[in-house]
């Protein structure tokens, strides 16, 4: 009974974490009434008159091509494997075993087992590190422009993936991106799990669908009013009506392969429900209302003096631990015990997700917490991150399926140099893929890895599964 007497208990003063409904407070209100009505009654099958993501006739259909319309997208599916398989689904349908795909090294791991299921030869950009935060930033046009022709040249690619905005509220300058792409007839795959809300404010960086991406993969429960695992996927309307109906079947075929027979009525309920009130009149209004508390919220603590990145969106607060001499996780851990829970700590930053209706008391506890915290863990600011010696572009040696599914040995990272890794690697920093399946562990990373696991004991593993010769 452990779980259920967690879910049970009674919330910590401050949880600025995700699902974006901050444990029920923005829930879509179609979605309220339903949770209210007699337990389990929404617990049903695919029922004719519900029907489900692939079905032609039924509720979910009506849902979905509802939505399709109300966005400006051509289709519409609604998914109950989150975010994460519906990035699967889009790759899949975009691309054919054995053939490449240029991701950003700051993708989901979704995508790298996407790759694993469909075959396919995943090319790797790098992006810009800021030294001062330990993160990655967005892709510019002119980086993304090389990083494009360089894969190019070495071959003939499938399709792109973007991510933006970043776990962290950072955007990419998505039109432009979309259209370096486009004008090399590249699709481009859009994982904009974090940013279901953009373009529905001036404040707000333009949406996915409205930049041209081809296919946009949204999450509904990390920033619209949805419940976790419910996702959509949405076919953009540009591309001609031969090939939107080519897309449309490979997005079916892959749905088929990767989503379950029994799709949970709730989740696609919470789908259908979310977006329709994040896009309406009540909604847009929520979602001001939230976002001038959170504008209030950086200004607050500007003026006392917390040190914050910019973001492109004022729902997310990404506080600077480094610059205040504090490492983020130790700052999660003492928040945490004060009843304050953010959503992501790393150790330059701490980032938290204000949801669709921020409670008020925000504005007073979050100020004085982190100035208590300042106080109690606070110093000369850290030393810069060192950025981790990743080519520009990188292409596993091995295919991806051969190098996971190899047998496999551990060795200490110190005596991996030259050996060809058989799982995802991603540190602290900087958290994002350093190694995928398949990469040879070149001298300069593996002694990378060696200074980190001095910097940062106990946050990097001592050894490293490589495959066995």
């Amino acid at each position: 009974m452990a779980l259920l007497e967690r879910l049970l208990a009674v919330p910590p003063p401050l949880s600025l974490h995700l699902p974006a409904h901050g444990r029920g407070r923005a829930l879509a209100p179609g979605l309220r009434r339903l949770l209210q009505q007699s337990p389990g009654c929404w617990d049903l099958p695919e029922l004719p008159e519900i029907g489900g993501p692939l079905e032609a006739e039924g509720a979910v259909a009506e849902a979905q091509a509802a939505a399709a319309a109300l966005l400006g997208a051509q289709r519409c599916w609604f998914g109950v494997n989150g975010a994460s398989g519906l990035l699967q689904v889009g790759l899949l349908a975009l691309a054919q075993p054995g053939e490449r795909v240029l991701l950003p090294r700051n993708l989901h791991r979704s995508l790298l087992h996407g790759c694993l299921l469909g075959q396919l030869r995943p090319v790797l950009f790098d992006l810009p590190f800021d030294a001062a935060t330990g993160l990655w930033l967005p892709p510019t046009p002119a980086s993304f422009q090389r990083h494009l022709s360089e894969a190019l040249a070495a071959g003939p690619l499938a399709a792109v993936v973007l991510v933006s905005p970043s776990y962290q509220g950072l955007a990419a300058e998505l039109p432009a991106l979309v259209a370096l792409a486009h004008q090399h007839g590249l699709p481009v795959l859009l994982d904009e799990a974090h940013g279901a809300h953009l373009g529905l404010d001036p404040r707000l960086p333009p949406s996915g669908l409205a930049s041209g991406a081809d296919l946009v993969v949204q999450s509904l429960q990390k920033a619209a009013g949805g419940l976790a695992q419910s996702a959509v996927l949405f076919q953009g309307a540009g591309a001609d009506e031969q090939l939107c109906q080519a897309r449309s079947q490979a997005i079916e075929r892959a749905l088929l392969w990767l989503q379950t027979s029994s799709p949970s009525a709730l989740l696609l309920a919470s789908a259908a429900a979310s977006l329709a009130h994040l896009h309406s009149g009540a909604g847009r209004r929520q979602l001001r209302r939230a976002l001038a508390i959170g504008l209030a919220l950086r200004g607050r603590l500007e003026r006392i003096g917390v040190p914050l990145l910019p973001t492109a969106d004022p729902l997310r607060l990404c506080i600077h631990t480094a610059a205040m001499g504090i490492n983020g996780l130790e700052a999660d851990a003492w928040l945490m015990e004060r009843g304050v829970i953010a959503e992501l700590p790393e150790p330059g930053c701490l980032t938290a997700c204000l949801g669709l209706a921020p409670p008020r008391r925000v504005l007073r506890l979050l100020p004085r917490r982190l100035k208590q915290l300042r106080r109690a863990l606070g110093g000369e600011p850290m030393a810069f991150f060192s950025a981790p010696p990743i080519p520009p572009l990188a292409e596993p040696e091995l295919p991806l399926e051969r190098a996971w599914r190899a047998p496999q040995v551990r060795l200490p990272i110190a005596a991996a140099s030259g050996r060809v890794a058989a799982e995802p690697l991603c540190p602290y920093p900087p958290g994002i893929p350093l190694l995928i399946p398949g990469e040879r562990i070149d001298a300069d990373r593996a002694a990378w890895l060696v200074q980190q696991q001095q910097l940062w004991p106990g946050q990097i593993a001592d050894t490293v599964s490589v495959v066995a010769d």
